[in-house]
């Protein structure tokens, strides 16, 4: 985006005397972070050439001479000016007028001024939403680039510069990517970021590096993906700390992230043939192999901003749109009763109040099983598990999407079954089993942000 920024506003920003306020700096700082230009009319050449203070006039010159000048401004006729009712009395008004009307010919998309003047030309001539006060700018800008972190149990989010580059952990990657220290020591100082988990020990143990990107270009083929994107940079879970659900989790961290600021796509590239774990976990949560890039393969996962048309079967919709559901009157919907000291277990980024203590490994994935006695027949794969709080809350929580559906009354059954997903102990199994015990198999899909409490369920025909 191209600003355009008056007198006023460059000399408080160069000026070494004065104390830079805070909205000031804000607007300089998100400009240059986000790509955005800070340009000058020729014309403030002019205003500032007036000063009669010959030192004053050469320092204000020479800053000035820092920020590039907006190019072959368009200029007003007598006429032109005459259309829109702008007065030219004295060189402050042709000053005046010459800015703004570089902005109303689309010559640059805002204008940041103080001068009260000018806002209420801009607002004679139509364009008042685009001619901004300093604050105002900073504000339009922080808005536009902010960025929603996540916060899930056992992880962080943290800078590269803060991971021990020398761990032992990276050792597969840097066998597998010539030069790989130095891509990430260059990443680091661009100040890129990563979800990391740790071990007891504090060593990295799984790590997913992202960035966010537009319109980006990921295939040799010169195949885009249309709007904001997030890309997996590197993404791995160490051997030693398998099957604890971690992959599951880097996931629900970059879903959630681009759900949160509205990103359209996620991709990640891998080796053929050497990640296939990777491969496989990825391709059970929607991602599907777009193409090549250089060596690697680019697998992409659509996320798309509202929910696409509902002409996939119910299960399969969800896995392909992840977090989306098909909701609609062919989907069954169930409560499901979950006491609270499971629900802790089985929800643990659920919470207001985060456990002190480490979640099991069921907690971190986004496949998960749920046991009952519960008298329930007709649920199908794809129909919406309601998950309902007992005791405490008494409200539905969360929502899941059924896998499938299983009844046993033998525990060695079930803990086949389950063995992946249970957060169950083997007692509490054995016990279970000594009545027919129906196996639920889901798929988290959201945490509600209010709880539906125990009215809500009067409310609406809904089996149970």
């Amino acid at each position: 985006m191209r600003i355009l920024i008056d007198t006023n506003v460059i000399i408080p920003l160069e000026d070494s005397t004065r104390i830079l306020e805070d909205s000031l700096s804000k607007l300089a700082r998100l400009a240059s972070e986000n790509g955005h230009q800070l340009l000058a009319h020729p014309s403030s050449y002019d205003d500032l050439a007036r000063d009669p203070n010959t030192s004053r006039r050469s320092i204000s010159l020479s800053r000035l001479r820092k920020y590039s000048t907006l190019q072959d401004p368009p200029k007003p006729s007598s006429t032109e000016l005459s259309e829109l009712g702008l007065l030219e009395r004295d060189d402050n008004d042709r000053v005046d007028n010459e800015i703004l009307y570089a902005l109303y010919r689309d010559a640059a998309n805002i204008l940041v001024t103080e001068d009260r003047e000018l806002h209420k030309k801009a607002l004679h001539i139509g364009i008042a939403d685009r001619v901004h006060y300093i604050q105002q700018a900073t504000s339009f800008l922080e808005h536009l680039h902010a960025r929603i972190g996540v916060v899930l149990p056992s992880i962080e989010e943290v800078p590269l510069h803060q991971i021990d580059l020398r761990s032992s952990f990276f050792d597969s990657l840097r066998s597998d990517y010539k030069g790989f220290d130095s891509w990430y020591q260059e990443k680091a100082r661009e100040g890129r970021i990563a979800w990391v988990y740790r071990d007891s020990e504090g060593n990295p143990g799984a790590i997913a590096i992202f960035k966010e990107e537009r319109d980006p270009i990921v295939t040799n083929d010169c195949r885009a993906l249309p709007g904001k994107a997030l890309k997996l940079c590197t993404f791995k879970v160490a051997e030693q700390v398998r099957g604890r659900k971690l992959g599951e989790l880097l996931l629900k961290a970059a879903f959630r992230y681009a759900t949160n600021n509205c990103i359209e796509h996620v991709y990640i590239t891998m080796r053929p043939g050497k990640q296939d774990f990777l491969e496989d976990l990825c391709t059970d949560f929607g991602f599907t192999l777009l193409g090549e890039y250089k060596d690697d393969q680019v697998f992409v996962k659509e996320h798309p901003l509202q929910p696409p048309d509902a002409t996939l079967p119910p299960l399969e919709y969800h896995r392909l749109f992840y977090p989306h559901i098909r909701s609609d009157r062919a989907v069954g919907k169930y409560v499901v009763p979950i006491r609270p000291e499971f629900h802790k277990v089985l929800f643990p980024d659920a919470q207001s109040q985060p456990s002190l203590f480490a979640p099991s490994s069921a907690g971190h994935a986004i496949k998960q099983a749920y046991l009952c006695h519960a008298r329930i027949s007709g649920i199908r794969p794809g129909d919406i598990l309601l998950f309902y709080r007992s005791q405490d809350v008494q409200g539905i929580t969360s929502i899941g999407v059924v896998e499938s559906v299983h009844e046993y009354q033998n525990h060695d059954n079930i803990l086949q079954l389950v063995s992946k997903r249970t957060v169950y102990s083997y007692d509490e199994i054995v016990t279970m089993a000594e009545k027919k015990t129906k196996v639920i198999l889901f798929r988290l899909a959201t945490h509600l942000q209010k709880v539906l409490p125990n009215r809500w369920l009067s409310s609406v025909v809904i089996h149970k």
